[in-house]
């Protein structure tokens, strides 16, 4: 093997480690869509950790329908995970977190509950409440 490839492989070797380091370091990135949450399990395990902005929502609601495009910019956009409950498929959720209205959106930030609105809420006021406590 001459100099030049063996360099070069060396090169390529510590390019992938350097790589390899910033993608541990920087932590699991944040799904660029909403997630939807299957159970109280499910929904314990995204709120554990990190920003997650959680969105009550039901099918037959107008202004649910109004904020989504709202919340997948969120996902896609921001650190920040979201999370959306369907009230009507996870009413056992919705009842221990008191949602008698929807939309309601819960923001958590490493698993405690920081943040909660009820309506349709524009894009700036979330992206704000996400900075800060991102």
């Amino acid at each position: 093997m001459s100099d030049a490839s063996e360099s070069d492989e060396i090169d390529e070797i510590r390019e992938r480690k350097k790589e390899q380091l910033k993608s541990e370091l920087s932590g699991p990135e944040s799904p660029a869509e909403p997630v939807h949450v299957e159970d109280t399990a499910h929904f314990r395990e995204l709120t554990a950790d990190g920003v997650v902005l959680v969105d009550f929502y039901a099918d037959w609601c107008g202004p649910c329908k109004m904020l989504a495009p709202t919340v997948e910019t969120i996902a896609a956009e921001t650190d920040a995970t979201v999370a959306k409950v369907d009230i009507d498929e996870l009413q056992g959720l919705a009842r221990e977190f008191n949602v008698q209205g929807v939309p309601t959106l819960h923001l958590y930030a490493d698993g405690e509950l920081v943040e909660e609105m009820v309506g349709v809420k524009d894009e700036a006021t979330l992206r704000e409440l996400v900075a800060r406590y991102a």
